[in-house]
């Protein structure tokens, strides 16, 4: 192979890393503050009531593969929330709520404060640390769940064993 040949054949393949890159970074989680929005109707989304303190709602589809792991993640993080539930809406069958919410990608998590206003949404591949940003953010900067405090192992008195000397 000649060097130019070779010099060619690198500069193409940065290009393509580099396409991919770009491409790769556009699919990741964006999350936005909502400005102004409809309020949220927990009726229209099949719930009863909106939660105390906030809700969080994630919009999925049947066909979307990240929705049942982001749907499990946000029900583990939301669990021991007082306050604060948690909503999941399949817009499949009921398109009117994608257009109502603008919904362009699943997931779609929308958190939406006691008074139904949406505040802040998440859209497309989220993150534990993001999501537990924003669920800290509703609840009012509560702390999530803490783990039990680790008890300090008993001091233990060193072992002595004696040496042969000769």
């Amino acid at each position: 192979m000649s060097p130019l040949t070779a010099g060619i054949a690198i500069l193409a393949l940065l290009i393509v890393a580099l396409g991919l890159g770009i491409a790769l970074q556009r699919r990741r989680a964006k999350v936005r503050n909502v400005a102004d929005g409809d309020l949220v109707d927990a009726v229209e989304l099949g719930a009863t009531a909106l939660g105390d303190v906030g809700t969080v709602v994630q919009f999925s589809t049947e066909y979307c593969a990240r929705c049942p792991g982001t749907q499990r993640l946000l029900s583990e993080l939301v669990q021991d929330r007082d306050g604060v539930t948690f909503l999941h809406v399949d817009v499949t069958h009921n398109p009117h709520l994608a257009r109502k919410y603008h919904l362009l990608q699943t997931p779609t998590v929308l958190f939406v404060d006691a008074t139904g206003r949406p505040r802040t949404r998440v859209s497309g591949a989220v993150t534990r640390p993001a999501l537990v940003q924003e669920i800290n953010a509703l609840a009012g900067g509560i702390a999530g769940p803490r783990k039990p405090a680790r008890q300090p192992l008993p001091a233990q008195r060193p072992v002595l064993t004696p040496v042969a000397r000769e």
